[in-house]
């Protein structure tokens, strides 16, 4: 067993700026996952490549999802303010290629490198504050983090909007830059160096059959027909069976298999998965149906996903309220159940349809992902021993985000084929943003793709909702904590031991 870490000795005033460089780096992970949805229309008539739409946002998931484990490990190794300072920096450098690229390939390749950074930006947030905030305090960050997240998420499709009608969309990459070095900023002048002594195993082989067989899959579900599907499809399987087979066998496993073992973790990973691959599949493609097919502006395009995002927030709030009263089953089915009529909603969205009925629909879609997500997570929170809550809790997290990058491939690949022999006048272009928008039949046919798209999201929300009802008890008799947020901060991807507690001391 590894020994405790040092306990930090942290000033008053010193803990406050890195909480405020803590909570910039947040909101940079909040914003990237949300603004470039609104910017990808444009993208596309700038750069080409609508076939390899998706991949922008599932380069960016894949990278970010297998790599948190990762800087986790790292930070135990070499300190948290080295490797989290590193994420920045290669969060940043794909920031700035992201901004420069001349082609769709480049950006999704510079997408990859953000993902990278990003995988460290936000649990090495969590652990620092972790390590900065005893028990007692860490529910107050804990709300000021959650606050900060959930208006950066609402605001990223508006800001992102706005910077692309006004500006470019390079600058919704670009204005990263400075915030980011204001960031690393702040770390490096207030946060003390630390180092961990004890010896920390890396599953490194683990974590390159994950990814790797992950991206097969990914590559398969994007592929054109053809015998280089079936080739991705095979890889995947034999990869991901290795990884398996090399978990099972390693005595630090990245991804512990017992654990799944457990049917609590592993029916609420399929729930989550699934709702992953609906949710973030709408994030994607309602901006791209809004402008091409609607005419929207970029900036209309954002107002149309901040229902989305506001009613995720709101109900994740009230789904942590009744939890206990009502029960997370209750909660998790009917939050798939609002998300389904959702995606109803906009499966009978056509082309002339008004920008009122999107709005409508992903506040449904937004509502019901509140309701499920969070009462899961409680539900997991609960229902496993404590030494295994950090576990469970990114088991949770991962199955979500595993789910987004294929739901978004899926759909992707679906949208590319409805598409395929369709001529677009004007080409690409003809989706640029300032309201410009397709006509006459290649306008019904763009509809006609994404409206599979929005159906396939429907048949995914539909099968959370029957997945849902096969998720067993657990018991709430002790209710929801008041530091229940808390334990989702300090168990989200943390690396603690559990009596390393910080020092709070006055400055002199």
């Amino acid at each position: 067993m590894s020994a405790p870490a040092p306990v930090l000795a942290v000033s008053l005033r010193r803990r406050q700026a890195i909480t405020g460089g803590l909570l910039l780096g947040m909101s940079l992970g909040a914003l990237e996952a949300t603004v470039v949805g609104t910017a990808m229309p444009t993208v596309i008539a700038t750069l080409g490549g609508l076939a390899h739409y998706s991949w922008v946002f599932s380069a960016y998931l894949l990278t970010s999802t297998a790599s948190v484990p990762i800087w986790g490990r790292l930070s135990d190794l070499y300190g948290r303010r080295r490797m989290y300072v590193l994420g920045i920096v290669i969060f940043l450098v794909g920031s700035m290629i992201s901004g420069a690229a001349t082609s769709m390939t480049m950006l999704i390749a510079s997408r990859a490198l953000q993902g990278l950074g990003a995988g460290a930006i936000i649990p090495l947030s969590m652990t620092i504050i972790g390590e900065l905030y005893t028990l007692e305090e860490r529910a107050k960050t804990q709300a000021l983090f959650s606050g900060v997240w959930g208006l950066a998420s609402m605001a990223g499709p508006l800001v992102g909007g706005y910077i692309t009608d006004a500006v470019s969309w390079r600058w919704v990459f670009f204005l990263n830059l400075p915030f980011g070095l204001m960031c690393m900023a702040v770390l490096l002048m207030a946060y003390p160096a630390t180092h961990r002594s004890s010896q920390v195993r890396i599953d490194w082989a683990g974590a390159a059959l994950l990814f790797s067989g992950i991206s097969a899959l990914l590559l398969a579900l994007g592929s054109d027909a053809g015998p280089a599907t079936w080739w991705f499809a095979a890889a995947s399987v034999i990869l991901l069976t290795a990884f398996v087979i090399t978990e099972r066998r390693s005595s630090d496993p990245l991804l512990p298999i017992e654990l799944l073992r457990n049917p609590l973790i592993a029916r609420t990973m399929v729930v989550v998965f699934l709702v992953g691959m609906a949710l973030f599949g709408a994030i994607a493609f309602i901006p791209l149906f809004v402008q091409g097919v609607m005419g929207a502006t970029a900036t209309q395009a954002g107002q149309v996903l901040t229902p989305l995002f506001l009613g995720w927030v709101a109900m994740s709030i009230v789904g942590a309220r009744f939890t206990a009263t009502i029960g997370y089953r209750t909660l998790a089915v009917g939050g798939s159940i609002v998300m389904t009529l959702g995606f109803l909603g906009l499966a009978f969205v056509e082309a002339d349809s008004t920008r009122s009925s999107v709005l409508i629909a992903g506040l449904f879609i937004g509502s019901g992902m509140g309701l499920s997500m969070l009462s899961m997570l409680l539900a997991v929170q609960h229902g496993v021993a404590r030494a295994h809550l950090g576990l469970a809790t990114s088991l949770n997290s991962f199955g979500r985000s595993v789910g987004a990058a294929v739901g978004i491939a899926v759909m992707g690949a679906l949208m590319t084929r409805q598409l395929a022999g369709v001529a677009i006048p004007g080409g690409v272009e003809a989706l640029a943003a300032g309201g410009a928008m397709l006509t006459g039949a290649a306008r019904l046919q763009f509809a006609t793709a994404l409206h599979h798209v929005f159906v396939a999201g429907l048949i995914l929300a539909g099968a959370s909702v029957i997945a849902g009802l096969f998720l067993p008890p657990v018991d709430f008799s002790a209710g929801v904590p008041a530091a229940a947020g808390e334990q989702m901060l300090s168990a989200e991807m943390t690396n603690l031991e559990p009596d390393d507690q910080p020092i709070g001391v006055r400055d002199t």
